[in-house]
């Protein structure tokens, strides 16, 4: 198969599972008991003309094929809808809450990536021995320690007795902001370093047991390169696996440490919106999320093979 031809049959799977996840997205949300005019008036009761023309404002008295097509239309041009509890449009929503999840998200992927792969390398590279040991034992522990139990723990220890980071807010500026996001990163980063660390360890171990990485040894290569050549490059592929599922569950996990630290993302925004019926909010939180799922998992299928050209061949060419 060619490159092109392998990215064309990428490009049409991620625009499948897009389709699929829009319609599961959209029409989940006749599953949740509840009714958004019930949350628009707030409790008042006004006639049945005023019910009437709220329902019509928010297209909610159309049927529910013609409102996904309103809705999948309005996707499709940057529209995605009204909030019905700020009012506002849902862009505008996240607009302002997507730059603190992203931030938060992207210093946590930094940790994990820095963290785990060198965790996960030393303990292989020592397997058997008391670093190795020592490797596992401490991600095992930490791999038990919850996001709200480490994000309790880190405020208590380094917010609380300390005093060296901030516990609540985001921060105004870019440093600022960098500043207060450390902690609620080592928070959001610690159960998914041991996922990094754990798998990475697993693959070198694998590499490590191939023959033609024993011949290369045994002919006096220097061990480093024999590592980063034949060892690190062929057990990246797994890592790269690990690595796009991380994406999904970062998001969905920043939920628990935005609302200990107090941060104001998509993930505490999350919550609200469910707690709230905000279902226009939800939906496009939900579908964001499913998005950049599939993207940097069709990015990392496609640049795979590049990486470690021996993907294309199959495993069992390894």
């Amino acid at each position: 198969m060619t490159a092109v031809r392998r990215i064309a049959g990428k490009l049409g799977g991620l625009l499948l599972t897009l389709f699929l996840a829009s319609v599961l997205v959209f029409f989940s949300r006749f599953l949740v008991p509840g009714d958004p005019v019930a949350f628009l008036l707030r409790g008042r009761k006004p006639s049945a003309e005023a019910v009437a023309q709220i329902t019509a404002q928010y297209g909610l008295d159309l049927p529910p094929w013609q409102q996904y097509l309103t809705w999948v239309g309005g996707l499709l041009h940057g529209d995605l809808g009204r909030s019905l509890q700020y009012r506002q449009d849902v862009t505008v929503v996240l607009g302002e809450r997507l730059p603190v999840t992203l931030g938060l998200v992207v210093m946590a992927g930094t940790m994990i990536a820095i963290v785990g792969l060198t965790a996960g390398a030393l303990a292989a590279l020592s397997r058997g021995r008391v670093a190795d040991r020592s490797i596992l034992i401490g991600l095992t522990v930490l791999g038990a320690v919850p996001s709200f139990v480490g994000s309790i723990v880190l405020i208590a220890v380094f917010a609380v007795q300390l005093g060296w980071f901030p516990s609540f807010g985001s921060g105004d500026g870019f440093w600022d902001t960098l500043y207060h996001l450390v902690l609620p990163s080592i928070a959001l980063a610690i159960v998914f370093v041991v996922l990094v660390g754990k798998v990475t360890r697993s693959s070198m171990i694998d590499q490590l047991d191939r023959e033609h990485v024993e011949v290369a040894i045994s002919r006096g290569i220097r061990r480093g390169t024999v590592v980063r050549r034949h060892v690190f490059r062929n057990a990246v592929g797994p890592i790269l696996t690990v690595s796009g599922m991380l994406v999904a569950g970062l998001l969905v996990s920043s939920s628990i440490v935005e609302a200990a630290f107090g941060l104001a993302g998509i993930g505490s925004l999350l919550v609200q919106s469910v707690d709230r019926l905000d279902f226009p909010v939800v939906q496009a939180i939900v579908l964001l999320v499913v998005t950049a799922f599939v993207l940097v998992n069709a990015v990392i299928d496609v640049l795979e093979p590049w990486i470690d050209p021996r993907s294309a061949a199959g495993a069992g060419a390894r």
